[in-house]
């Protein structure tokens, strides 16, 4: 990864971080943290979808603890897979 690639990395972490700052409460900012400890790519995943809901206008209040979790299980559900013996 070359420098131009690294700024542009910090930046948008920068910008991701901010975003987050401003629409999610307390009590989301802290189970969205216990969520990257166990699955730090479910947690990337949710913070890219939060972001961009974000951007696309679509976030008009204050993202709650119980909307994080509504949203790690439909992403959850969409992860079925069947066992064939």
């Amino acid at each position: 990864m070359n420098e131009e690639e690294l700024r542009k990395l910090q930046e948008f972490e920068m910008l991701k971080e901010s975003i987050l700052k401003k629409i999610l409460t307390k009590e989301a900012k802290e189970r969205l943290s216990r969520v990257k400890l166990v699955k730090p790519e479910l947690a990337s995943q949710i913070e890219l979808y939060l972001v961009q809901l974000y951007q696309a206008g679509q976030i008009k209040s204050m993202v709650t603890e119980a909307q994080i979790k509504n949203i790690l299980s439909s992403l959850a559900t969409k992860k079925k897979f069947k066992i064939i013996r």
